[in-house]
């Protein structure tokens, strides 16, 4: 039930060859898996370090800023028990579910709205595996 570390904050951005240039070019930072939707890249994972990551997924939509913050991601050692804890306080989640990435992962807010995620990663997460996504949603 421990929260681990931060999983990843994800970005919003208008032109990604620009947001992967300044992660990964002037960074530094480890680009290890697309998304795909549609047969094309619509967003990238960057590793920043060990198990700290970036999300980032194309949105032309984004207005008057480059980028924006999307919600934010915590690893977690025991996802079914912190949601069973988290239900116990009257906290609405969602279900648990198998994301794109093999990760489990469910959904909350925080008291100010942000969406907060929560994942364990398994043997074949793409975290783990560096494998590209197939985008479903």
């Amino acid at each position: 039930m421990k929260v681990k570390s931060i999983g990843h904050i994800c970005i919003l951005s208008k032109d990604l060859e620009a947001t992967k240039h300044f992660y990964c070019d002037l960074l530094g930072f480890e680009k290890i898996f697309d998304f795909i939707k549609e047969g094309r890249v619509s967003g990238f994972y960057f590793k920043i370090s060990n198990d700290n990551f970036i999300e980032v997924f194309e949105n032309k939509k984004t207005e008057n800023t480059h980028s924006k913050m999307l919600h934010i991601c915590f690893e977690v050692e025991d996802i079914k028990g912190l949601k069973k804890m988290l239900d116990s306080k009257k906290i609405k989640t969602n279900e648990i579910s198998l994301g794109s990435d093999n990760s489990y992962q469910f959904w909350v807010k925080d008291p100010d709205g942000i969406d907060i995620e929560f994942q364990e990663y398994t043997k074949a997460s793409s975290q783990r595996t560096k494998k590209n996504v197939a985008m479903t949603w």
